[in-house]
C-alpha cells in the first residue's frame, strides 16, 4: 500500500468509502505531512497555497473525532471571507456525506442575522464563519464554544492583512485550551509566529512546497549617464515588467521625493517614504503599498526598514547602494520563496568604482535599456484603492463591521477586499479597483453599525 494514500490512514470505514467514491485516491503534498499528525490529535501548521488540499486536510481531521450524537459545536473554522467560508462548509459536507445527520453550519456576515440564531438553536456540529460574525455570536451569547475540541484558523495570514488579530483573540478566550488547533496560511509572517506561540501547543510545522526551493531572482545593469536619462530608464523598466510593486531604492531624501514626484507627473501610481515625512503620511503610504492600491514605492533605506512586503516582484537601484551588504538586502527584498523577482541597478560611467566595491560582474547581467516606444504603452493600474473611513478603534470601529457593511445586500463580495488596517480614529481598506465605486456608495448609503462615517477613495 502506498503511503500517500487515504487508505493507509486510521480513518473511519465510512469517511475512506465516501473518499474512494469522491475519486479521492492519493494525498496531495499537503494532506500526506499533515494528516497523520492532525490524527494523532497534535497541533499543526501548515503552510500551502489555496488549491493544496488543506480544507480535506483539517475536514477529515475534524469529522474523524466528531461525536455524532452530541449537537452542540465540536469544531470551529475561522475563514477570512465568505466566499472561503462557503467553499470550506461545503468541502466539509462533500466529505462528511456518508455519516448520517451531520450539520455543517456558516456564520458570516454580510448575511441576516436572524436565520442564524434559528439554527444554531437546532444544534450543529461544525461551525464555519468569519471572525466578526462569529465574535458578534459570541457577545449576543447566541453561539457557544465550551464543548469545541477542534479550532482550525485558515488563511491564517489573510486575516490577519484584514486586521481581525483582535478579534480572533476574543473568540480564542471563549474556546476551551484543552483543544487541538490547526493553522493553515500560504505566507509565514512574524504576526502569524506571535499567534501561534500564543494560542498552540507544541505545534509541528509542514510545507507543502520544496524544501529545496531557492530564490530566482534575475539581476540586471542599465548604463544611463545624465539624470534624464536615468529617469527615463526608470520608466521604461517600469513600463516594460509591469510590476504589481517595485521598490525603487535611493541614497537621499531629496531624490526619493523628485523621483515619486516624476513617476506621478507620468502618471504612474507612486508614493514615497523618507525621513521628512511625518507619521500619518509614512503609515498612510506604506498602507498603500501593502495593500496593493500602489505599484511603485521610492524610498531611501532607512526609510524602507521593517517594510515587510512579501510579494515584491522588483527592486530598482536609482542609486548604487553604499557598500555590498546593502546592495544584498535591498535585491533579497524581491524573488523570495522561490517566486520570480527582478532586479535592476542603474549606473553611469563614472560609478564604476562603485560596481567594482559590489563586486558585481556585468559579463551576462548589463542590460542594453527598452526602446523609447515603450513610454506610449499604457500603465498597469493596481488591482487594489484603497479607502479612507473617518472613524476607527475609539468609535468602536472593527475590522468585522467594515467587511460587514462592504458585502451585505447591493455590497461587494468579501474575496473583493483586501487588507484592513484599524487605527484610533481612521480605517483604510482596501477594495478590487472595479468595484471601489460600488463600495464607496455602500458605505455612504448603508452606514456601518447604523452610523454615518466620512469615506473617501484615496488617489
Amino acid at each position: 500500500m502506498n503511503s500517500t494514500d487515504f487508505s493507509s490512514l486510521s480513518l473511519k470505514p465510512d469517511l475512506l468509502k465516501n473518499l474512494s467514491s469522491l475519486g479521492y485516491e492519493s494525498m496531495t503534498p499537503i494532506q500526506a505531512l499533515s494528516l497523520p499528525i492532525i490524527l494523532s490529535g497534535e497541533d499543526v501548521i501548515g503552510q500551502g497555497k489555496t488549491g493544496s488540499g488543506k480544507t480535506a486536510a483539517f475536514g477529515l481531521g475534524l469529522l474523524q473525532k466528531l461525536d455524532t450524537t452530541s449537537f452542540k459545536a465540536q469544531s470551529l473554522v475561522l475563514c477570512p471571507t465568505r466566499e472561503l467560508a462557503d467553499q470550506v462548509a461545503s468541502e466539509i459536507r462533500k466529505l462528511a456525506r456518508a455519516i448520517h445527520n451531520i450539520k455543517v453550519l456558516t456564520l458570516c456576515g454580510g448575511t441576516p442575522f436572524g436565520p442564524q440564531i434559528g439554527s444554531l438553536e437546532h444544534g450543529t456540529h461544525i461551525v464555519v464563519g468569519t471572525p466578526g460574525r462569529i465574535e458578534e455570536h459570541l457577545r449576543k451569547g447566541t453561539l457557544k464554544l465550551d464543548n469545541i475540541n477542534t479550532l482550525v484558523l485558515d488563511e491564517a495570514d489573510r486575516m490577519l492583512d484584514m486586521g481581525f488579530q483582535d478579534t480572533i483573540d476574543q473568540i480564542i478566550e471563549k474556546i476551551p485550551s484543552h483543544r487541538q488547533t490547526l493553522l493553515f496560511s500560504a505566507t509565514y509572517p512574524d504576526e502569524i509566529a506571535s499567534i501561534t506561540d500564543r494560542v498552540m501547543q507544541n505545534p509541528t510545522v509542514v510545507e507543502a512546497s520544496s524544501v529545496d526551493e531557492e530564490s530566482t531572482i534575475k539581476q540586471y545593469f542599465h548604463l544611463t549617464n545624465t539624470d534624464d536619462e536615468r529617469m527615463i530608464a526608470l520608466r521604461l523598466l517600469l513600463v516594460k515588467h509591469k510590476p504589481d510593486s517595485a521598490l525603487v531604492f535611493c541614497n537621499t531624501k531629496n531624490d526619493t521625493q523628485d523621483v515619486a514626484d516624476e513617476l506621478a507627473y507620468y502618471k504612474f501610481y507612486a508614493i514615497s517614504i523618507h525621513g521628512d515625512l511625518d507619521q500619518r503620511e509614512r503609515d498612510q503610504a506604506l498602507i498603500r503599498f501593502s495593500n496593493g492600491s500602489v505599484s511603485v514605492l521610492v524610498a531611501t533605506d532607512v526609510a524602507a526598514r521593517g517594510l515587510d512586503i512579501d510579494d515584491l516582484d522588483m527592486v530598482i537601484n536609482f542609486n548604487i547602494a553604499h557598500d555590498p551588504e546593502v546592495h544584498t538586502h535591498r535585491i533579497g527584498r524581491t524573488g523570495r520563496a522561490g517566486k520570480h523577482g527582478i532586479a535592476c541597478t542603474l549606473y553611469s560611467d563614472r560609478e564604476m568604482r562603485k560596481l567594482d566595491a559590489l563586486e558585481i560582474d556585468l559579463a551576462g547581467c548589463n542590460d542594453p535599456l527598452p526602446n523609447d516606444n515603450y513610454l506610449d504603452k499604457p500603465l498597469k493600474k493596481p488591482t487594489m484603492t484603497t479607502l479612507k473611513i473617518d472613524g476607527g478603534k475609539k468609535q468602536k470601529l472593527r475590522p468585522g463591521d467594515i467587511v460587514g457593511g462592504l458585502t451585505g445586500k447591493g455590497g461587494i463580495p468579501g474575496d473583493k477586499i483586501g487588507k484592513i488596517n484599524v487605527g484610533s480614529n481612521w480605517s483604510y481598506v482596501a477594495v478590487s479597483s472595479e468595484l471601489v465605486k460600488t463600495a464607496l456608495k455602500k458605505i455612504q448609503n448603508d452606514k456601518l453599525k447604523g452610523k454615518a462615517f466620512r469615506v473617501r477613495i484615496l488617489s
